[in-house]
């Protein structure tokens, strides 16, 4: 199962236009989490005493680890987050807050260093931003020291189209010029 984390929210979102064109012809089952359909809970003191709670007593089918174990059942995962001040969308954070758990997506050696407990091979990351000031270390590295450093994601691919919103920029030729670069799942 490809996992599409859609984090995009724009009806007609070009990020969105990419990651669909990434799975257009995938053989796979895509199972879509539209994050701005999600209520995530606050993860204040309350939240974490309980889901520290949870995990504690190894209560991983509670409801609370649902996204947790989503992601890290899913063979292959595609994230789209268009690039927002300097990041991604908050809801992107927010996502990730609730599926970094210990004993689900992670777990941590004898010395307290993170292993990966996901099954996904790869990781797509695919943005677009409007102007051409996009450094990786941001949004994408982000994503990418946690897919590998704490997943255990080893391949982490960026899909982007940049400069969408420069004067005098073809933005249909930008976007379809980075979809001759993308390869197939």
């Amino acid at each position: 199962m490809i996992l599409f984390i859609n984090a995009c929210v724009r009806k007609n979102s070009r990020t969105k236009k990419l990651a669909d064109y990434l799975l257009e012809n995938v053989k796979e089952q895509v199972e879509e989490l539209r994050l701005s359909d999600i209520n995530f809970p606050e993860v204040d003191e309350a939240f974490l005493v309980k889901r520290d709670a949870l995990i504690s007593a190894g209560e991983y089918d509670n409801a609370v680890f649902d996204l947790a174990r989503q992601f890290a059942e899913a063979d292959k995962i595609v994230i789209a987050a268009p690039f927002w001040d300097l990041s991604f969308p908050s809801a992107l954070k927010e996502y990730f807050e609730q599926i970094n758990v210990l004993g689900v997506t992670f777990g941590y050696s004898a010395e307290g260093i993170p292993f990966g407990l996901c099954k996904a091979s790869e990781l797509y990351y695919v943005t677009t931003a409007g102007g051409d000031f996009i450094p990786e270390e941001y949004g994408f590295g982000y994503v990418k020291a946690l897919a590998q450093s704490f997943y255990g994601i080893p391949d982490v691919k960026l899909i982007k189209a940049a400069g969408l919103d420069i004067y005098g920029a073809d933005e249909d030729k930008i976007l379809l010029d980075c979809m001759k670069e993308i390869k197939p799942i």
